[in-house]
C-alpha cells in the first residue's frame, strides 16, 4: 500500500476512533448535552468536536437543537440498538454463566424467560447427582407458579387486574401472591418449597436487558435435603451477582436494580 494510502487509512481511523468517543459521552441520564459538557468528556478541540458533530448529525447519529446548541443522540443509534438487541441470543450469552453456577452449586441450573402468561425453560444445565429435579429445556409453566416464574412477576409489576388473570385455572389468591411478590421484590429473590414437585426447592433470580425491562429469570433446583435454609442463604446472594452479571452483558450497565454481593 502506498504510504499516502495508509495516512490516509490511518486518519480515516482515528476519526471514526474520535466519532465513537463522542457517542460514549452520552451517559443514561444525559437527554442531550452542550458543546462545553462534551468538550469536558472527549480529547478534542473545539473545531475538530463541531467537525465531528455535523458529520454524525448527517449520518443521524446525533441531533441539534436550540440555541445554543445543545445534542442529543439520533435515530440512527436506536436503529442499531435494535439491531443489536434482536440479535441476541440470551441462552448463548448465558451458557458460561449458567456452567459457573452449575459448578458452584452442583444442582440443576435453568433459564427462563417470560411468554404471555407462562415461562419457558431455554437452557438448563441438569445436576449429576443421583438426587435431583430436571424439567429440560421447552418446559413451560404458568408465570404465577414458581420461584422462576415468581422471581419475573415480581419486577413486571403486574396490576391486581393481570395478577387476577395470572392467578385464573390455578388455585392461587391474587392477593396472597401480591404479597408474596413484594416480599421477593424485598430480598431479591424468590424461594418455593414443594410448590411443583414434592420435596423441591427451588430459587431463582431475574436479569434484566438493556431497556431495563425483567428479561428471565436463573433458578437452582434441588433437593429440600441439600437445599435447606444455609444452603440456600449461601447461593442466593451469589446467584444475584451472576444475574446481575448477565444483565450487563444484556446491555443493562447498571445490572440489577437491587443490591447485589460482590462476585
Amino acid at each position: 500500500m502506498p504510504a499516502a494510502d495508509k495516512e490516509k487509512g490511518g486518519d480515516g481511523v482515528r476519526a471514526v476512533e474520535r466519532a465513537l468517543e463522542i457517542l460514549r459521552a452520552f451517559g443514561e441520564t444525559d437527554r442531550d448535552l452542550s458543546v462545553g459538557e462534551l468538550l469536558k468528556r472527549v480529547d478534542l478541540s473545539r473545531p475538530t468536536l463541531y467537525r465531528l458533530l455535523y458529520t454524525l448529525e448527517q449520518n443521524g447519529f446525533v441531533l441539534g437543537e436550540g440555541d445554543p446548541q445543545r445534542f442529543r443522540l439520533g435515530p440512527a443509534v436506536g436503529r442499531l440498538a435494535w439491531a443489536w438487541s434482536s440479535s441476541l441470543d440470551v441462552s448463548a450469552i448465558a451458557k458460561p454463566i449458567l456452567r459457573e453456577i452449575w459448578e458452584e452449586t452442583g444442582e440443576t441450573v435453568a433459564l427462563f424467560v417470560p411468554q404471555g402468561n407462562t415461562r419457558i425453560c431455554v437452557a438448563e444445565l441438569p445436576s449429576s447427582q443421583p438426587l435431583s429435579f430436571r424439567r429440560g429445556v421447552g418446559y413451560s409453566e404458568r408465570i404465577a407458579r414458581g420461584a422462576s416464574g415468581q422471581a419475573l412477576l415480581a419486577w413486571m409489576d403486574p396490576t391486581p387486574q393481570e395478577l387476577a388473570e395470572y392467578c385464573s385455572d390455578i388455585d392461587y389468591d391474587p392477593r396472597e401472591l401480591a404479597k408474596k411478590l413484594q416480599s421477593v421484590k424485598k430480598l431479591g429473590y424468590a424461594v418455593s418449597h414443594n410448590e411443583l414437585i414434592n420435596g423441591a426447592i427451588a430459587i431463582a433470580v431475574p436479569f434484566f436487558d438493556h431497556s431495563k425491562r425483567v428479561a428471565g429469570s436463573i433458578g437452582v433446583f434441588g433437593p429440600s435435603v441439600r437445599l435447606d435454609k444455609d444452603a440456600i442463604a449461601t447461593i442466593a446472594p451469589r446467584l444475584m451477582a451472576h444475574a446481575d452479571s448477565l444483565s450487563k452483558l444484556l446491555g443493562n450497565p447498571k445490572g440489577l436494580p437491587i443490591d447485589v454481593e460482590p462476585a
